[in-house]
């Protein structure tokens, strides 16, 4: 190995070192906590940077990260492109209406005894189906474009949101309950003011798990049908020409939309839930 990887590695271990001291003396300092994953992130770069030069490994086995920085460089248009496709259209709309679907099928539920008896097995069994079986099948129902990218989203997020607002829902105690029947309230009233707000740290928990499902599957449902553009339709034909380079800058810009999608439901959640002990400071 060359002076580069050993290089890396030295700086790797100073900077562990470093982030382990910080963390033990001001383990709640917040300006400790975000040092410490920006620079853990950094140092994870410039070790993998520095043993790829060190080893002289092949791109065609692991870019370097400048490597893969120049290629988002230079494809930025193509990159929007497969972003727009992927993430605006398939990953968000499907996401929205899956979403949408299980909270309004969590309120069924919890008004039908029969429903929550018949449905939960049934979607138990939807949410075990292999997203490589079905994702066959909805391309060929809706079509090459975006629509059944978005199917597939449906049916993977529509299960976890599902479950976790019916535990939402009847988080409530028995006490609660007999106050708002106290008040003379109907099942509406007592649906908005108590137990729906009692729901949101449950549900925002599903939409926290469905954001890197919806990212999931619109990429992967890409692989069984596209038009000439996405984030799946891009890796696949990429991985067969050898461009590894734009393979990764694809897997960086989905991952940089997943954190960000997810740092965005934790903002929300923060917002609206700011009465929860788990917002607390």
């Amino acid at each position: 190995m060359s002076w580069q990887g050993w290089a890396a590695v030295l700086f790797w271990a100073c900077t562990t070192a470093v982030n382990f001291r910080l963390a033990a003396r001001w383990p709640k300092a917040r300006a400790v906590k975000l040092f410490v994953a920006a620079s853990f992130g950094v140092t994870l770069l410039v070790l993998w940077q520095g043993l790829v030069r060190g080893l002289e490994v092949s791109p065609v086995i692991l870019p370097a990260p400048t490597d893969i920085a120049a290629k988002i460089g230079e494809s930025l248009d193509l990159l929007w492109l497969d972003f727009s496709q992927t993430i605006l259209k398939g990953a968000l709309g499907g996401y929205l209406i899956g979403c949408g679907a299980a909270v309004a099928t969590a309120i069924l539920i919890d008004r039908s005894p029969f429903l929550q008896r018949g449905l939960l097995p049934v979607g138990n069994f939807v949410a075990a189906l292999p997203i490589v079986g079905i994702a066959p099948i909805l391309v060929m129902w809706f079509g090459f474009d975006w629509q059944s990218k978005a199917a597939v989203v449906v049916v993977m997020v529509f299960f976890p949101v599902l479950v976790n607002m019916v535990a939402g829902l009847a988080a409530t105690d028995a006490l609660q309950r007999d106050l708002m029947a106290t008040y003379s309230a109907s099942y509406w009233q007592a649906l908005v003011k108590l137990r729906l707000p009692a729901a949101m740290p449950f549900l925002f928990n599903g939409l926290k798990i469905a954001t890197t499902l919806a990212l999931i599957g619109a990429i992967v449902a890409e692989f069984f049908g596209s038009p000439t553009r996405g984030m799946g339709f891009r890796i696949s034909t990429a991985v067969g020409q050898l461009d590894l380079p734009l393979v990764w800058a694809e897997i960086a810009v989905a991952a940089l939309a997943g954190s960000g999608f997810f740092g965005l439901m934790a903002l929300i959640e923060r917002a609206v839930t700011f009465w929860h002990p788990s917002q607390r400071s």
